[in-house]
């Protein structure tokens, strides 16, 4: 296992805490996205959330975020839109290289990976921060959607933007530097060291690892698909697994919905379990029995700025 960075003392956290960021992507895909995590932050089940800005419901959420400035708030840096019946486009128009022949970001990262022109992802990032911004946002935190910035199925990744961007602006970044206890391999690990050493360069704060689980149910559509039990002994292990340093868990929580059920392919069942995981009894029990310690970004934000005044 990855020594944990220095992060947690420099935050100030008790040697050996075990520190978590329960952050909810996806804010303002839907009304469905908004419903649930407004719920969840306004009721602290969750340390932060990200805004995708170009999608169609993310008025809604920019209005929320800008009455809101205590909360956790980050931009979810767009380049992808997967879903088949409901899609999103960039910022920056259709006359670049981050759409497809309907004009519409691509739905596969690896396509963002082989054609996007650094140059445009460039200006979509920024577009799309700066839209935040200009609505009132107090943003806290960058991260991605898909993780179409990380060169992960190619290996051409767009992290220098993004650092550029988050070093710009005073914000830290969703990336590891660790991919411990997710099974990854050295060759993984290798590409985070030299993008960890690229986010120090910059002076972006990231965390020291970055967990999640299954993004779609176990058997989903069958006779054996994983229940909501099911679901939360998963989380509960997963919480119960947290090692020192910090450690940023997502998830997806929305409401199951007829609208939700009409923008997505799949996972809508998982994403109705989230939303109930994150107020369950049982979760809540595990978080404070094993000690886990909340963070939010505003908390490396703060730290970050704190180096260049």
């Amino acid at each position: 296992m990855t020594v944990p960075s220095d992060l947690a003392d420099r935050l100030g956290l008790a040697p050996g805490a075990r520190a978590i960021i329960l952050n909810a992507d996806d804010f303002g895909m839907c009304h469905a996205a908004n419903t649930a995590i407004v719920d969840l932050l306004t009721a602290g089940r969750i340390d932060s959330t990200t805004l995708m800005v170009p999608c169609s419901w993310s008025p809604e959420a920019l209005a929320f975020a800008a009455s809101r400035t205590d909360l956790d708030i980050g931009v979810h840096l767009v380049l992808t839109s997967e879903w088949s019946r409901y899609r999103w486009r960039p910022l920056t128009g259709t006359s670049t290289t981050l759409v497809d022949a309907d004009g519409f970001f691509p739905a596969d990262t690896a396509v963002v990976e082989r054609t996007a022109a650094d140059a445009d992802v460039a200006a979509e990032i920024a577009a799309q921060l700066q839209a935040a911004l200009d609505a009132g946002v107090d943003v806290t935190h960058l991260d991605n959607h898909m993780g179409s910035v990380y060169g992960l199925l190619t290996g051409r990744d767009f992290l220098r933007p993004v650092f550029e961007l988050a070093a710009r602006h005073g914000l830290p970044f969703r990336l590891p530097r660790s991919m411990d206890g997710v099974g990854a391999d050295a060759a993984l690990q290798a590409k985070l060291d030299e993008a960890a050493a690229g986010a120090d360069a910059a002076g972006v704060e990231i965390v020291d690892r970055l967990w999640s689980h299954p993004f779609e149910l176990l058997g989903e559509g069958t006779d054996g698909e994983e229940t909501y039990e099911q679901v939360r002994e998963g989380f509960v292990a997963l919480l119960r697994a947290v090692p020192a340093g910090l450690t940023e868990i997502y998830l997806h929580p929305m409401v199951d919905d007829e609208e939700l059920r009409a923008a997505v392919d799949y996972g809508a069942a998982k994403r109705g379990y989230e939303q109930r995981l994150l107020s369950d009894p049982v979760v809540l029990q595990a978080i404070e029995d094993e000690a886990l310690v909340r963070v939010g970004w505003r908390d490396l934000r703060d730290l970050q700025r704190s180096r260049i005044r």
